[in-house]
């Protein structure tokens, strides 16, 4: 409930609203998030491993985008593409990647942490990647399951959902 509220207040702001569905937003968010997945590998390599975490999450974002606008629906916020994420495609694994993702991206890019969590930071960051590398092989094989009935129900789930 708390969930629609938020998702309504941002539709009134058109923060996520309804758009035509795109080929071209959605293969130019794949390839934004094919180069997060990239840099963040070779952050890792580079032992930056914060920015490398970042990186890793915007892979993640940006497929999740992509799999939006295939349907179209735009959405300006994360935690409300999130809850698009589960309440419109009800993908508990990947909702659950991506929320965890999330708390790690916000950690990392806000907070400062001492030298001796420097041996976790790098663990959790290869964590980070491979769990990014698997939530876009997992989103692009969503997205190519979408037909155009699919993307019927989702946009009228979407209206249902939120008048």
């Amino acid at each position: 409930m708390k969930e629609l509220i938020f998702l309504k207040k941002l539709k009134r702001k058109s923060i996520v609203e309804l758009v035509e569905p795109s080929e071209e937003m959605k293969s130019s968010y794949l390839i934004k998030a094919e180069n997060c997945l990239k840099a963040a590998k070779i952050l890792f390599q580079s032992q930056i491993h914060e920015n490398s975490t970042s990186e890793a999450y915007y892979c993640m974002y940006n497929s999740l985008l992509s799999l939006l606008f295939k349907t179209g629906i735009k959405s300006e916020n994360h935690s409300a593409s999130i809850i698009l994420l589960d309440m419109l495609f009800e993908n508990k694994k990947l909702v659950r990647i991506i929320s965890w993702a999330k708390g790690e991206r916000i950690d990392k890019q806000y907070y400062v942490e001492s030298q001796q969590a420097v041996k976790a930071d790098k663990e959790s960051c290869n964590e980070m990647i491979l769990k990014a590398e698997e939530f876009l092989v997992e989103m692009k094989l969503l997205i190519s399951e979408i037909n155009n009935e699919k993307i019927i129900f989702v946009r009228n789930s979407f209206i249902k959902m939120l008048t």
